[in-house]
């Protein structure tokens, strides 16, 4: 292979061009492009369909864990890209290993994932199977990405060397809708680890974490313990949540869903592994 072309990136790094990746994707062939409703993924689709046109398809796992507004943005970002897109089914909860929900269930549910996504594209000729994973996923524990390198699924952001400064940058250079869409991760990442997972209970906390976007905010995690809610915003939304009457009108919200307690965490949401 030839040297790739580089540049500096807008998180200093050295990384390969675009062009170098579209090279680098052309030889793959055929491709599936896992596609979440995320700006990561989003870019990868749209490198895949620059570098190989009808070659390349998008392809979204729905299941009780994926919330319907991450499924709408898969959507929209296709219409946006032009790619061929499918939607397959998957239940990782007829797994015992996963609806138990312990801390390696992303292991899991991956392996599930990723066996059906082989099993459908391996059957129609497609040699190539890509995710977004980038250089910034890399220092986190993910046992989900084990399970993706275990069923042969390539990381072209990685290779490249491109960081989430990257990523952004580009889909908002490429007019990408969701390019500064705030990061997500399935439904299951917010219940406590042990607690078994069901899709009632992933139902309500979709319908929650939609109610509180209802009123506003932007980035929100509903997490589960049992039959208590601890609620996530952005940090510079906390206060508009400490305003008596807005505060009060969601947790008799919250509290219609089946939550007996409802807090709000005070310093808002913090980044952790998968979620």
């Amino acid at each position: 292979m030839g040297t790739p072309m580089t540049a500096t990136g807008p998180s200093g790094t050295t990384a390969w061009s675009e062009a170098a990746i579209l090279e680098h994707l052309r030889r793959g062939g055929p491709t599936v492009v896992a596609l979440s409703g995320g700006v990561d993924s989003a870019l990868v689709a749209l490198l895949a369909y620059r570098a190989l046109g009808e070659e390349a398809v998008a392809a979204t796992l729905t299941g009780p864990s994926l919330a319907r507004e991450e499924l709408e943005s898969a959507r929209g970002v296709v219409r946006e890209i032009g790619i061929s897109h499918v939607e397959l089914p998957v239940d990782p909860l007829l797994l015992p290993q996963y609806r138990s929900n312990p801390s390696n269930r992303c292991y899991f549910c991956r392996s599930v994932e990723t066996k059906e996504l082989r099993r459908w594209g391996d059957a129609r000729g497609f040699r190539q199977y890509l995710d977004g994973v980038h250089l910034d996923d890399l220092g986190e524990d993910r046992p989900g990405l084990k399970a993706m390198d275990e069923a042969g699924f390539r990381h072209p952001l990685v290779v490249a060397g491109w960081g989430k400064a990257e990523v952004r940058h580009a889909a908002r250079s490429a007019g990408l809708s969701n390019w500064e869409r705030p990061s997500n991760a399935c439904l299951a990442s917010r219940v406590t680890h042990g607690e078994e997972l069901s899709p009632e209970l992933l139902r309500r906390i979709e319908l929650s974490e939609e109610l509180v976007r209802s009123f506003g905010f932007r980035r929100v995690r509903v997490r589960v313990r049992g039959e208590e809610c601890r609620v996530e915003v952005d940090g510079s939304e906390v206060g508009r949540w400490l305003d008596a009457s807005l505060g009060a009108e969601v947790v008799a919200g919250l509290t219609r869903l089946g939550f007996r307690q409802v807090t709000l965490d005070p310093v808002g949401y913090r980044p952790r592994r998968g979620a």
